[in-house]
């Protein structure tokens, strides 16, 4: 990151755009942010929409599961899926969970894009995955949470294998989404996790250590944004910063950025006080998404100098993915990345 403490460098894109597909997001992205870009995502676009809600079909169309009565989630009751055989639990497999096609099919437009010339040549696939923990949560009954975590997050991290085996270690960067782990530890939903605080550090500690150390790797802090609402308004940076510090601390391989989140109303030191408790390595990135479209640049520009006090190097992002905003609004919000932030390239 740069040591300007005058103005934040670069920007980070989440992940999710409320477009029509990877080619778009690619062609807006780098023309109005590349500059300022050390990666890009392909936007989550299509089926994806939604970030996890396109995962109900998979356990909506296995056998393993049937449909029980709704309970209490996240953002709103929701009806779950329960194991019809527990006792079989320990068997289920999932098939393919789709992430790795979705990357390798956006991948092969970002490579042709990259040799015509129009993302910059250092700029890197961004693939932005949930963790396993987020549709188990979503989808699964709470009392078969257990049974089923072991399935779903051996296939994910399978996924991941066919992402790191067919896209270029060299071009790559993996971003796991923790949003839901923030919910929990919020107590904003029941969880099957005895210990949450060390379950969650051990689980994502483990998500990173299955990326190379080639490969970027980045953490994405959540409070949510369906609706364009969070789970909990968050109260400040504290519990974040402690999740990333802990992550960072049981990592053996680089970690190269973090994000976290800051909602347009909190522009008080109180909501920043706790980034100044913030002990990554040296070289990773912190990206605050505090960049919100309807104050503007002034808003943005007026909560960069508060968190400045507390912490000297960051770039800048939204709190969360586009996905949910119209359309229309994001080259206007993709400048104001621009109007605020200091290029990472000239």
């Amino acid at each position: 990151m740069s040591t300007d403490t005058q103005q934040p460098c670069g920007a980070h894109l989440c992940g999710s755009f409320p477009l029509a597909s990877s080619e778009e997001v690619f062609r807006i992205a780098a023309s109005i942010l590349g500059s300022h870009l050390r990666r890009i995502p392909d936007g989550e676009t299509g089926i994806r929409t939604g970030w996890i809600r396109w995962q109900d079909a998979v356990f909506a169309d296995h056998p393993a599961f049937e449909t029980g009565p709704v309970e209490p989630g996240i953002y709103r009751p929701a009806p779950t899926y329960h194991v019809r055989d527990r006792a079989g639990a320990a068997g289920i497999e999932f098939g393919e969970l789709g992430y790795a096609d979705a990357a390798k099919a956006s991948y092969r437009q970002f490579s042709q894009y990259k040799r015509e010339g129009l993302i910059p040549s250092p700029t890197r696939f961004q693939v932005s995955i949930p963790t396993p923990l987020a549709p188990l949560s979503a989808f699964v009954a709470l009392e078969d949470r257990a049974f089923v975590e072991p399935a779903y997050e051996r296939r994910m991290l399978a996924d991941l294998q066919e992402i790191l085996t067919n896209i270029p270690h060299n071009q790559l960067a993996i971003q796991w989404d923790v949003a839901v782990e923030v919910a929990l530890l919020e107590g904003v939903a029941p969880t099957h996790l005895r210990d949450p605080w060390d379950g969650i550090v051990e689980r994502l500690v483990r998500l990173g250590q299955a990326v190379p150390p080639d490969v970027e790797l980045g953490y994405h802090y959540c409070y949510g944004y369906a609706g364009r609402r969070h789970f909990k308004e968050p109260a400040d940076t504290a519990l974040v910063v402690r999740l990333a510090n802990a992550v960072a601390r049981g990592l053996a391989r680089p970690l190269t950025w973090v994000h976290l989140p800051v909602p347009r109303d909190r522009s008080d030191d109180s909501y920043f006080a706790p980034l100044e408790g913030l002990r990554l390595p040296s070289d990773t990135e912190v990206y605050l998404g505090l960049v919100h479209l309807r104050d503007g640049v002034a808003g943005t520009k007026r909560r960069i100098e508060v968190a400045r006090r507390h912490l000297s190097r960051f770039g800048v992002a939204t709190e969360c993915g586009m996905g949910p905003r119209p359309a229309d609004t994001i080259p206007e919000l993709l400048r104001i990345h621009v109007e605020v932030a200091a290029p990472v390239r000239q």
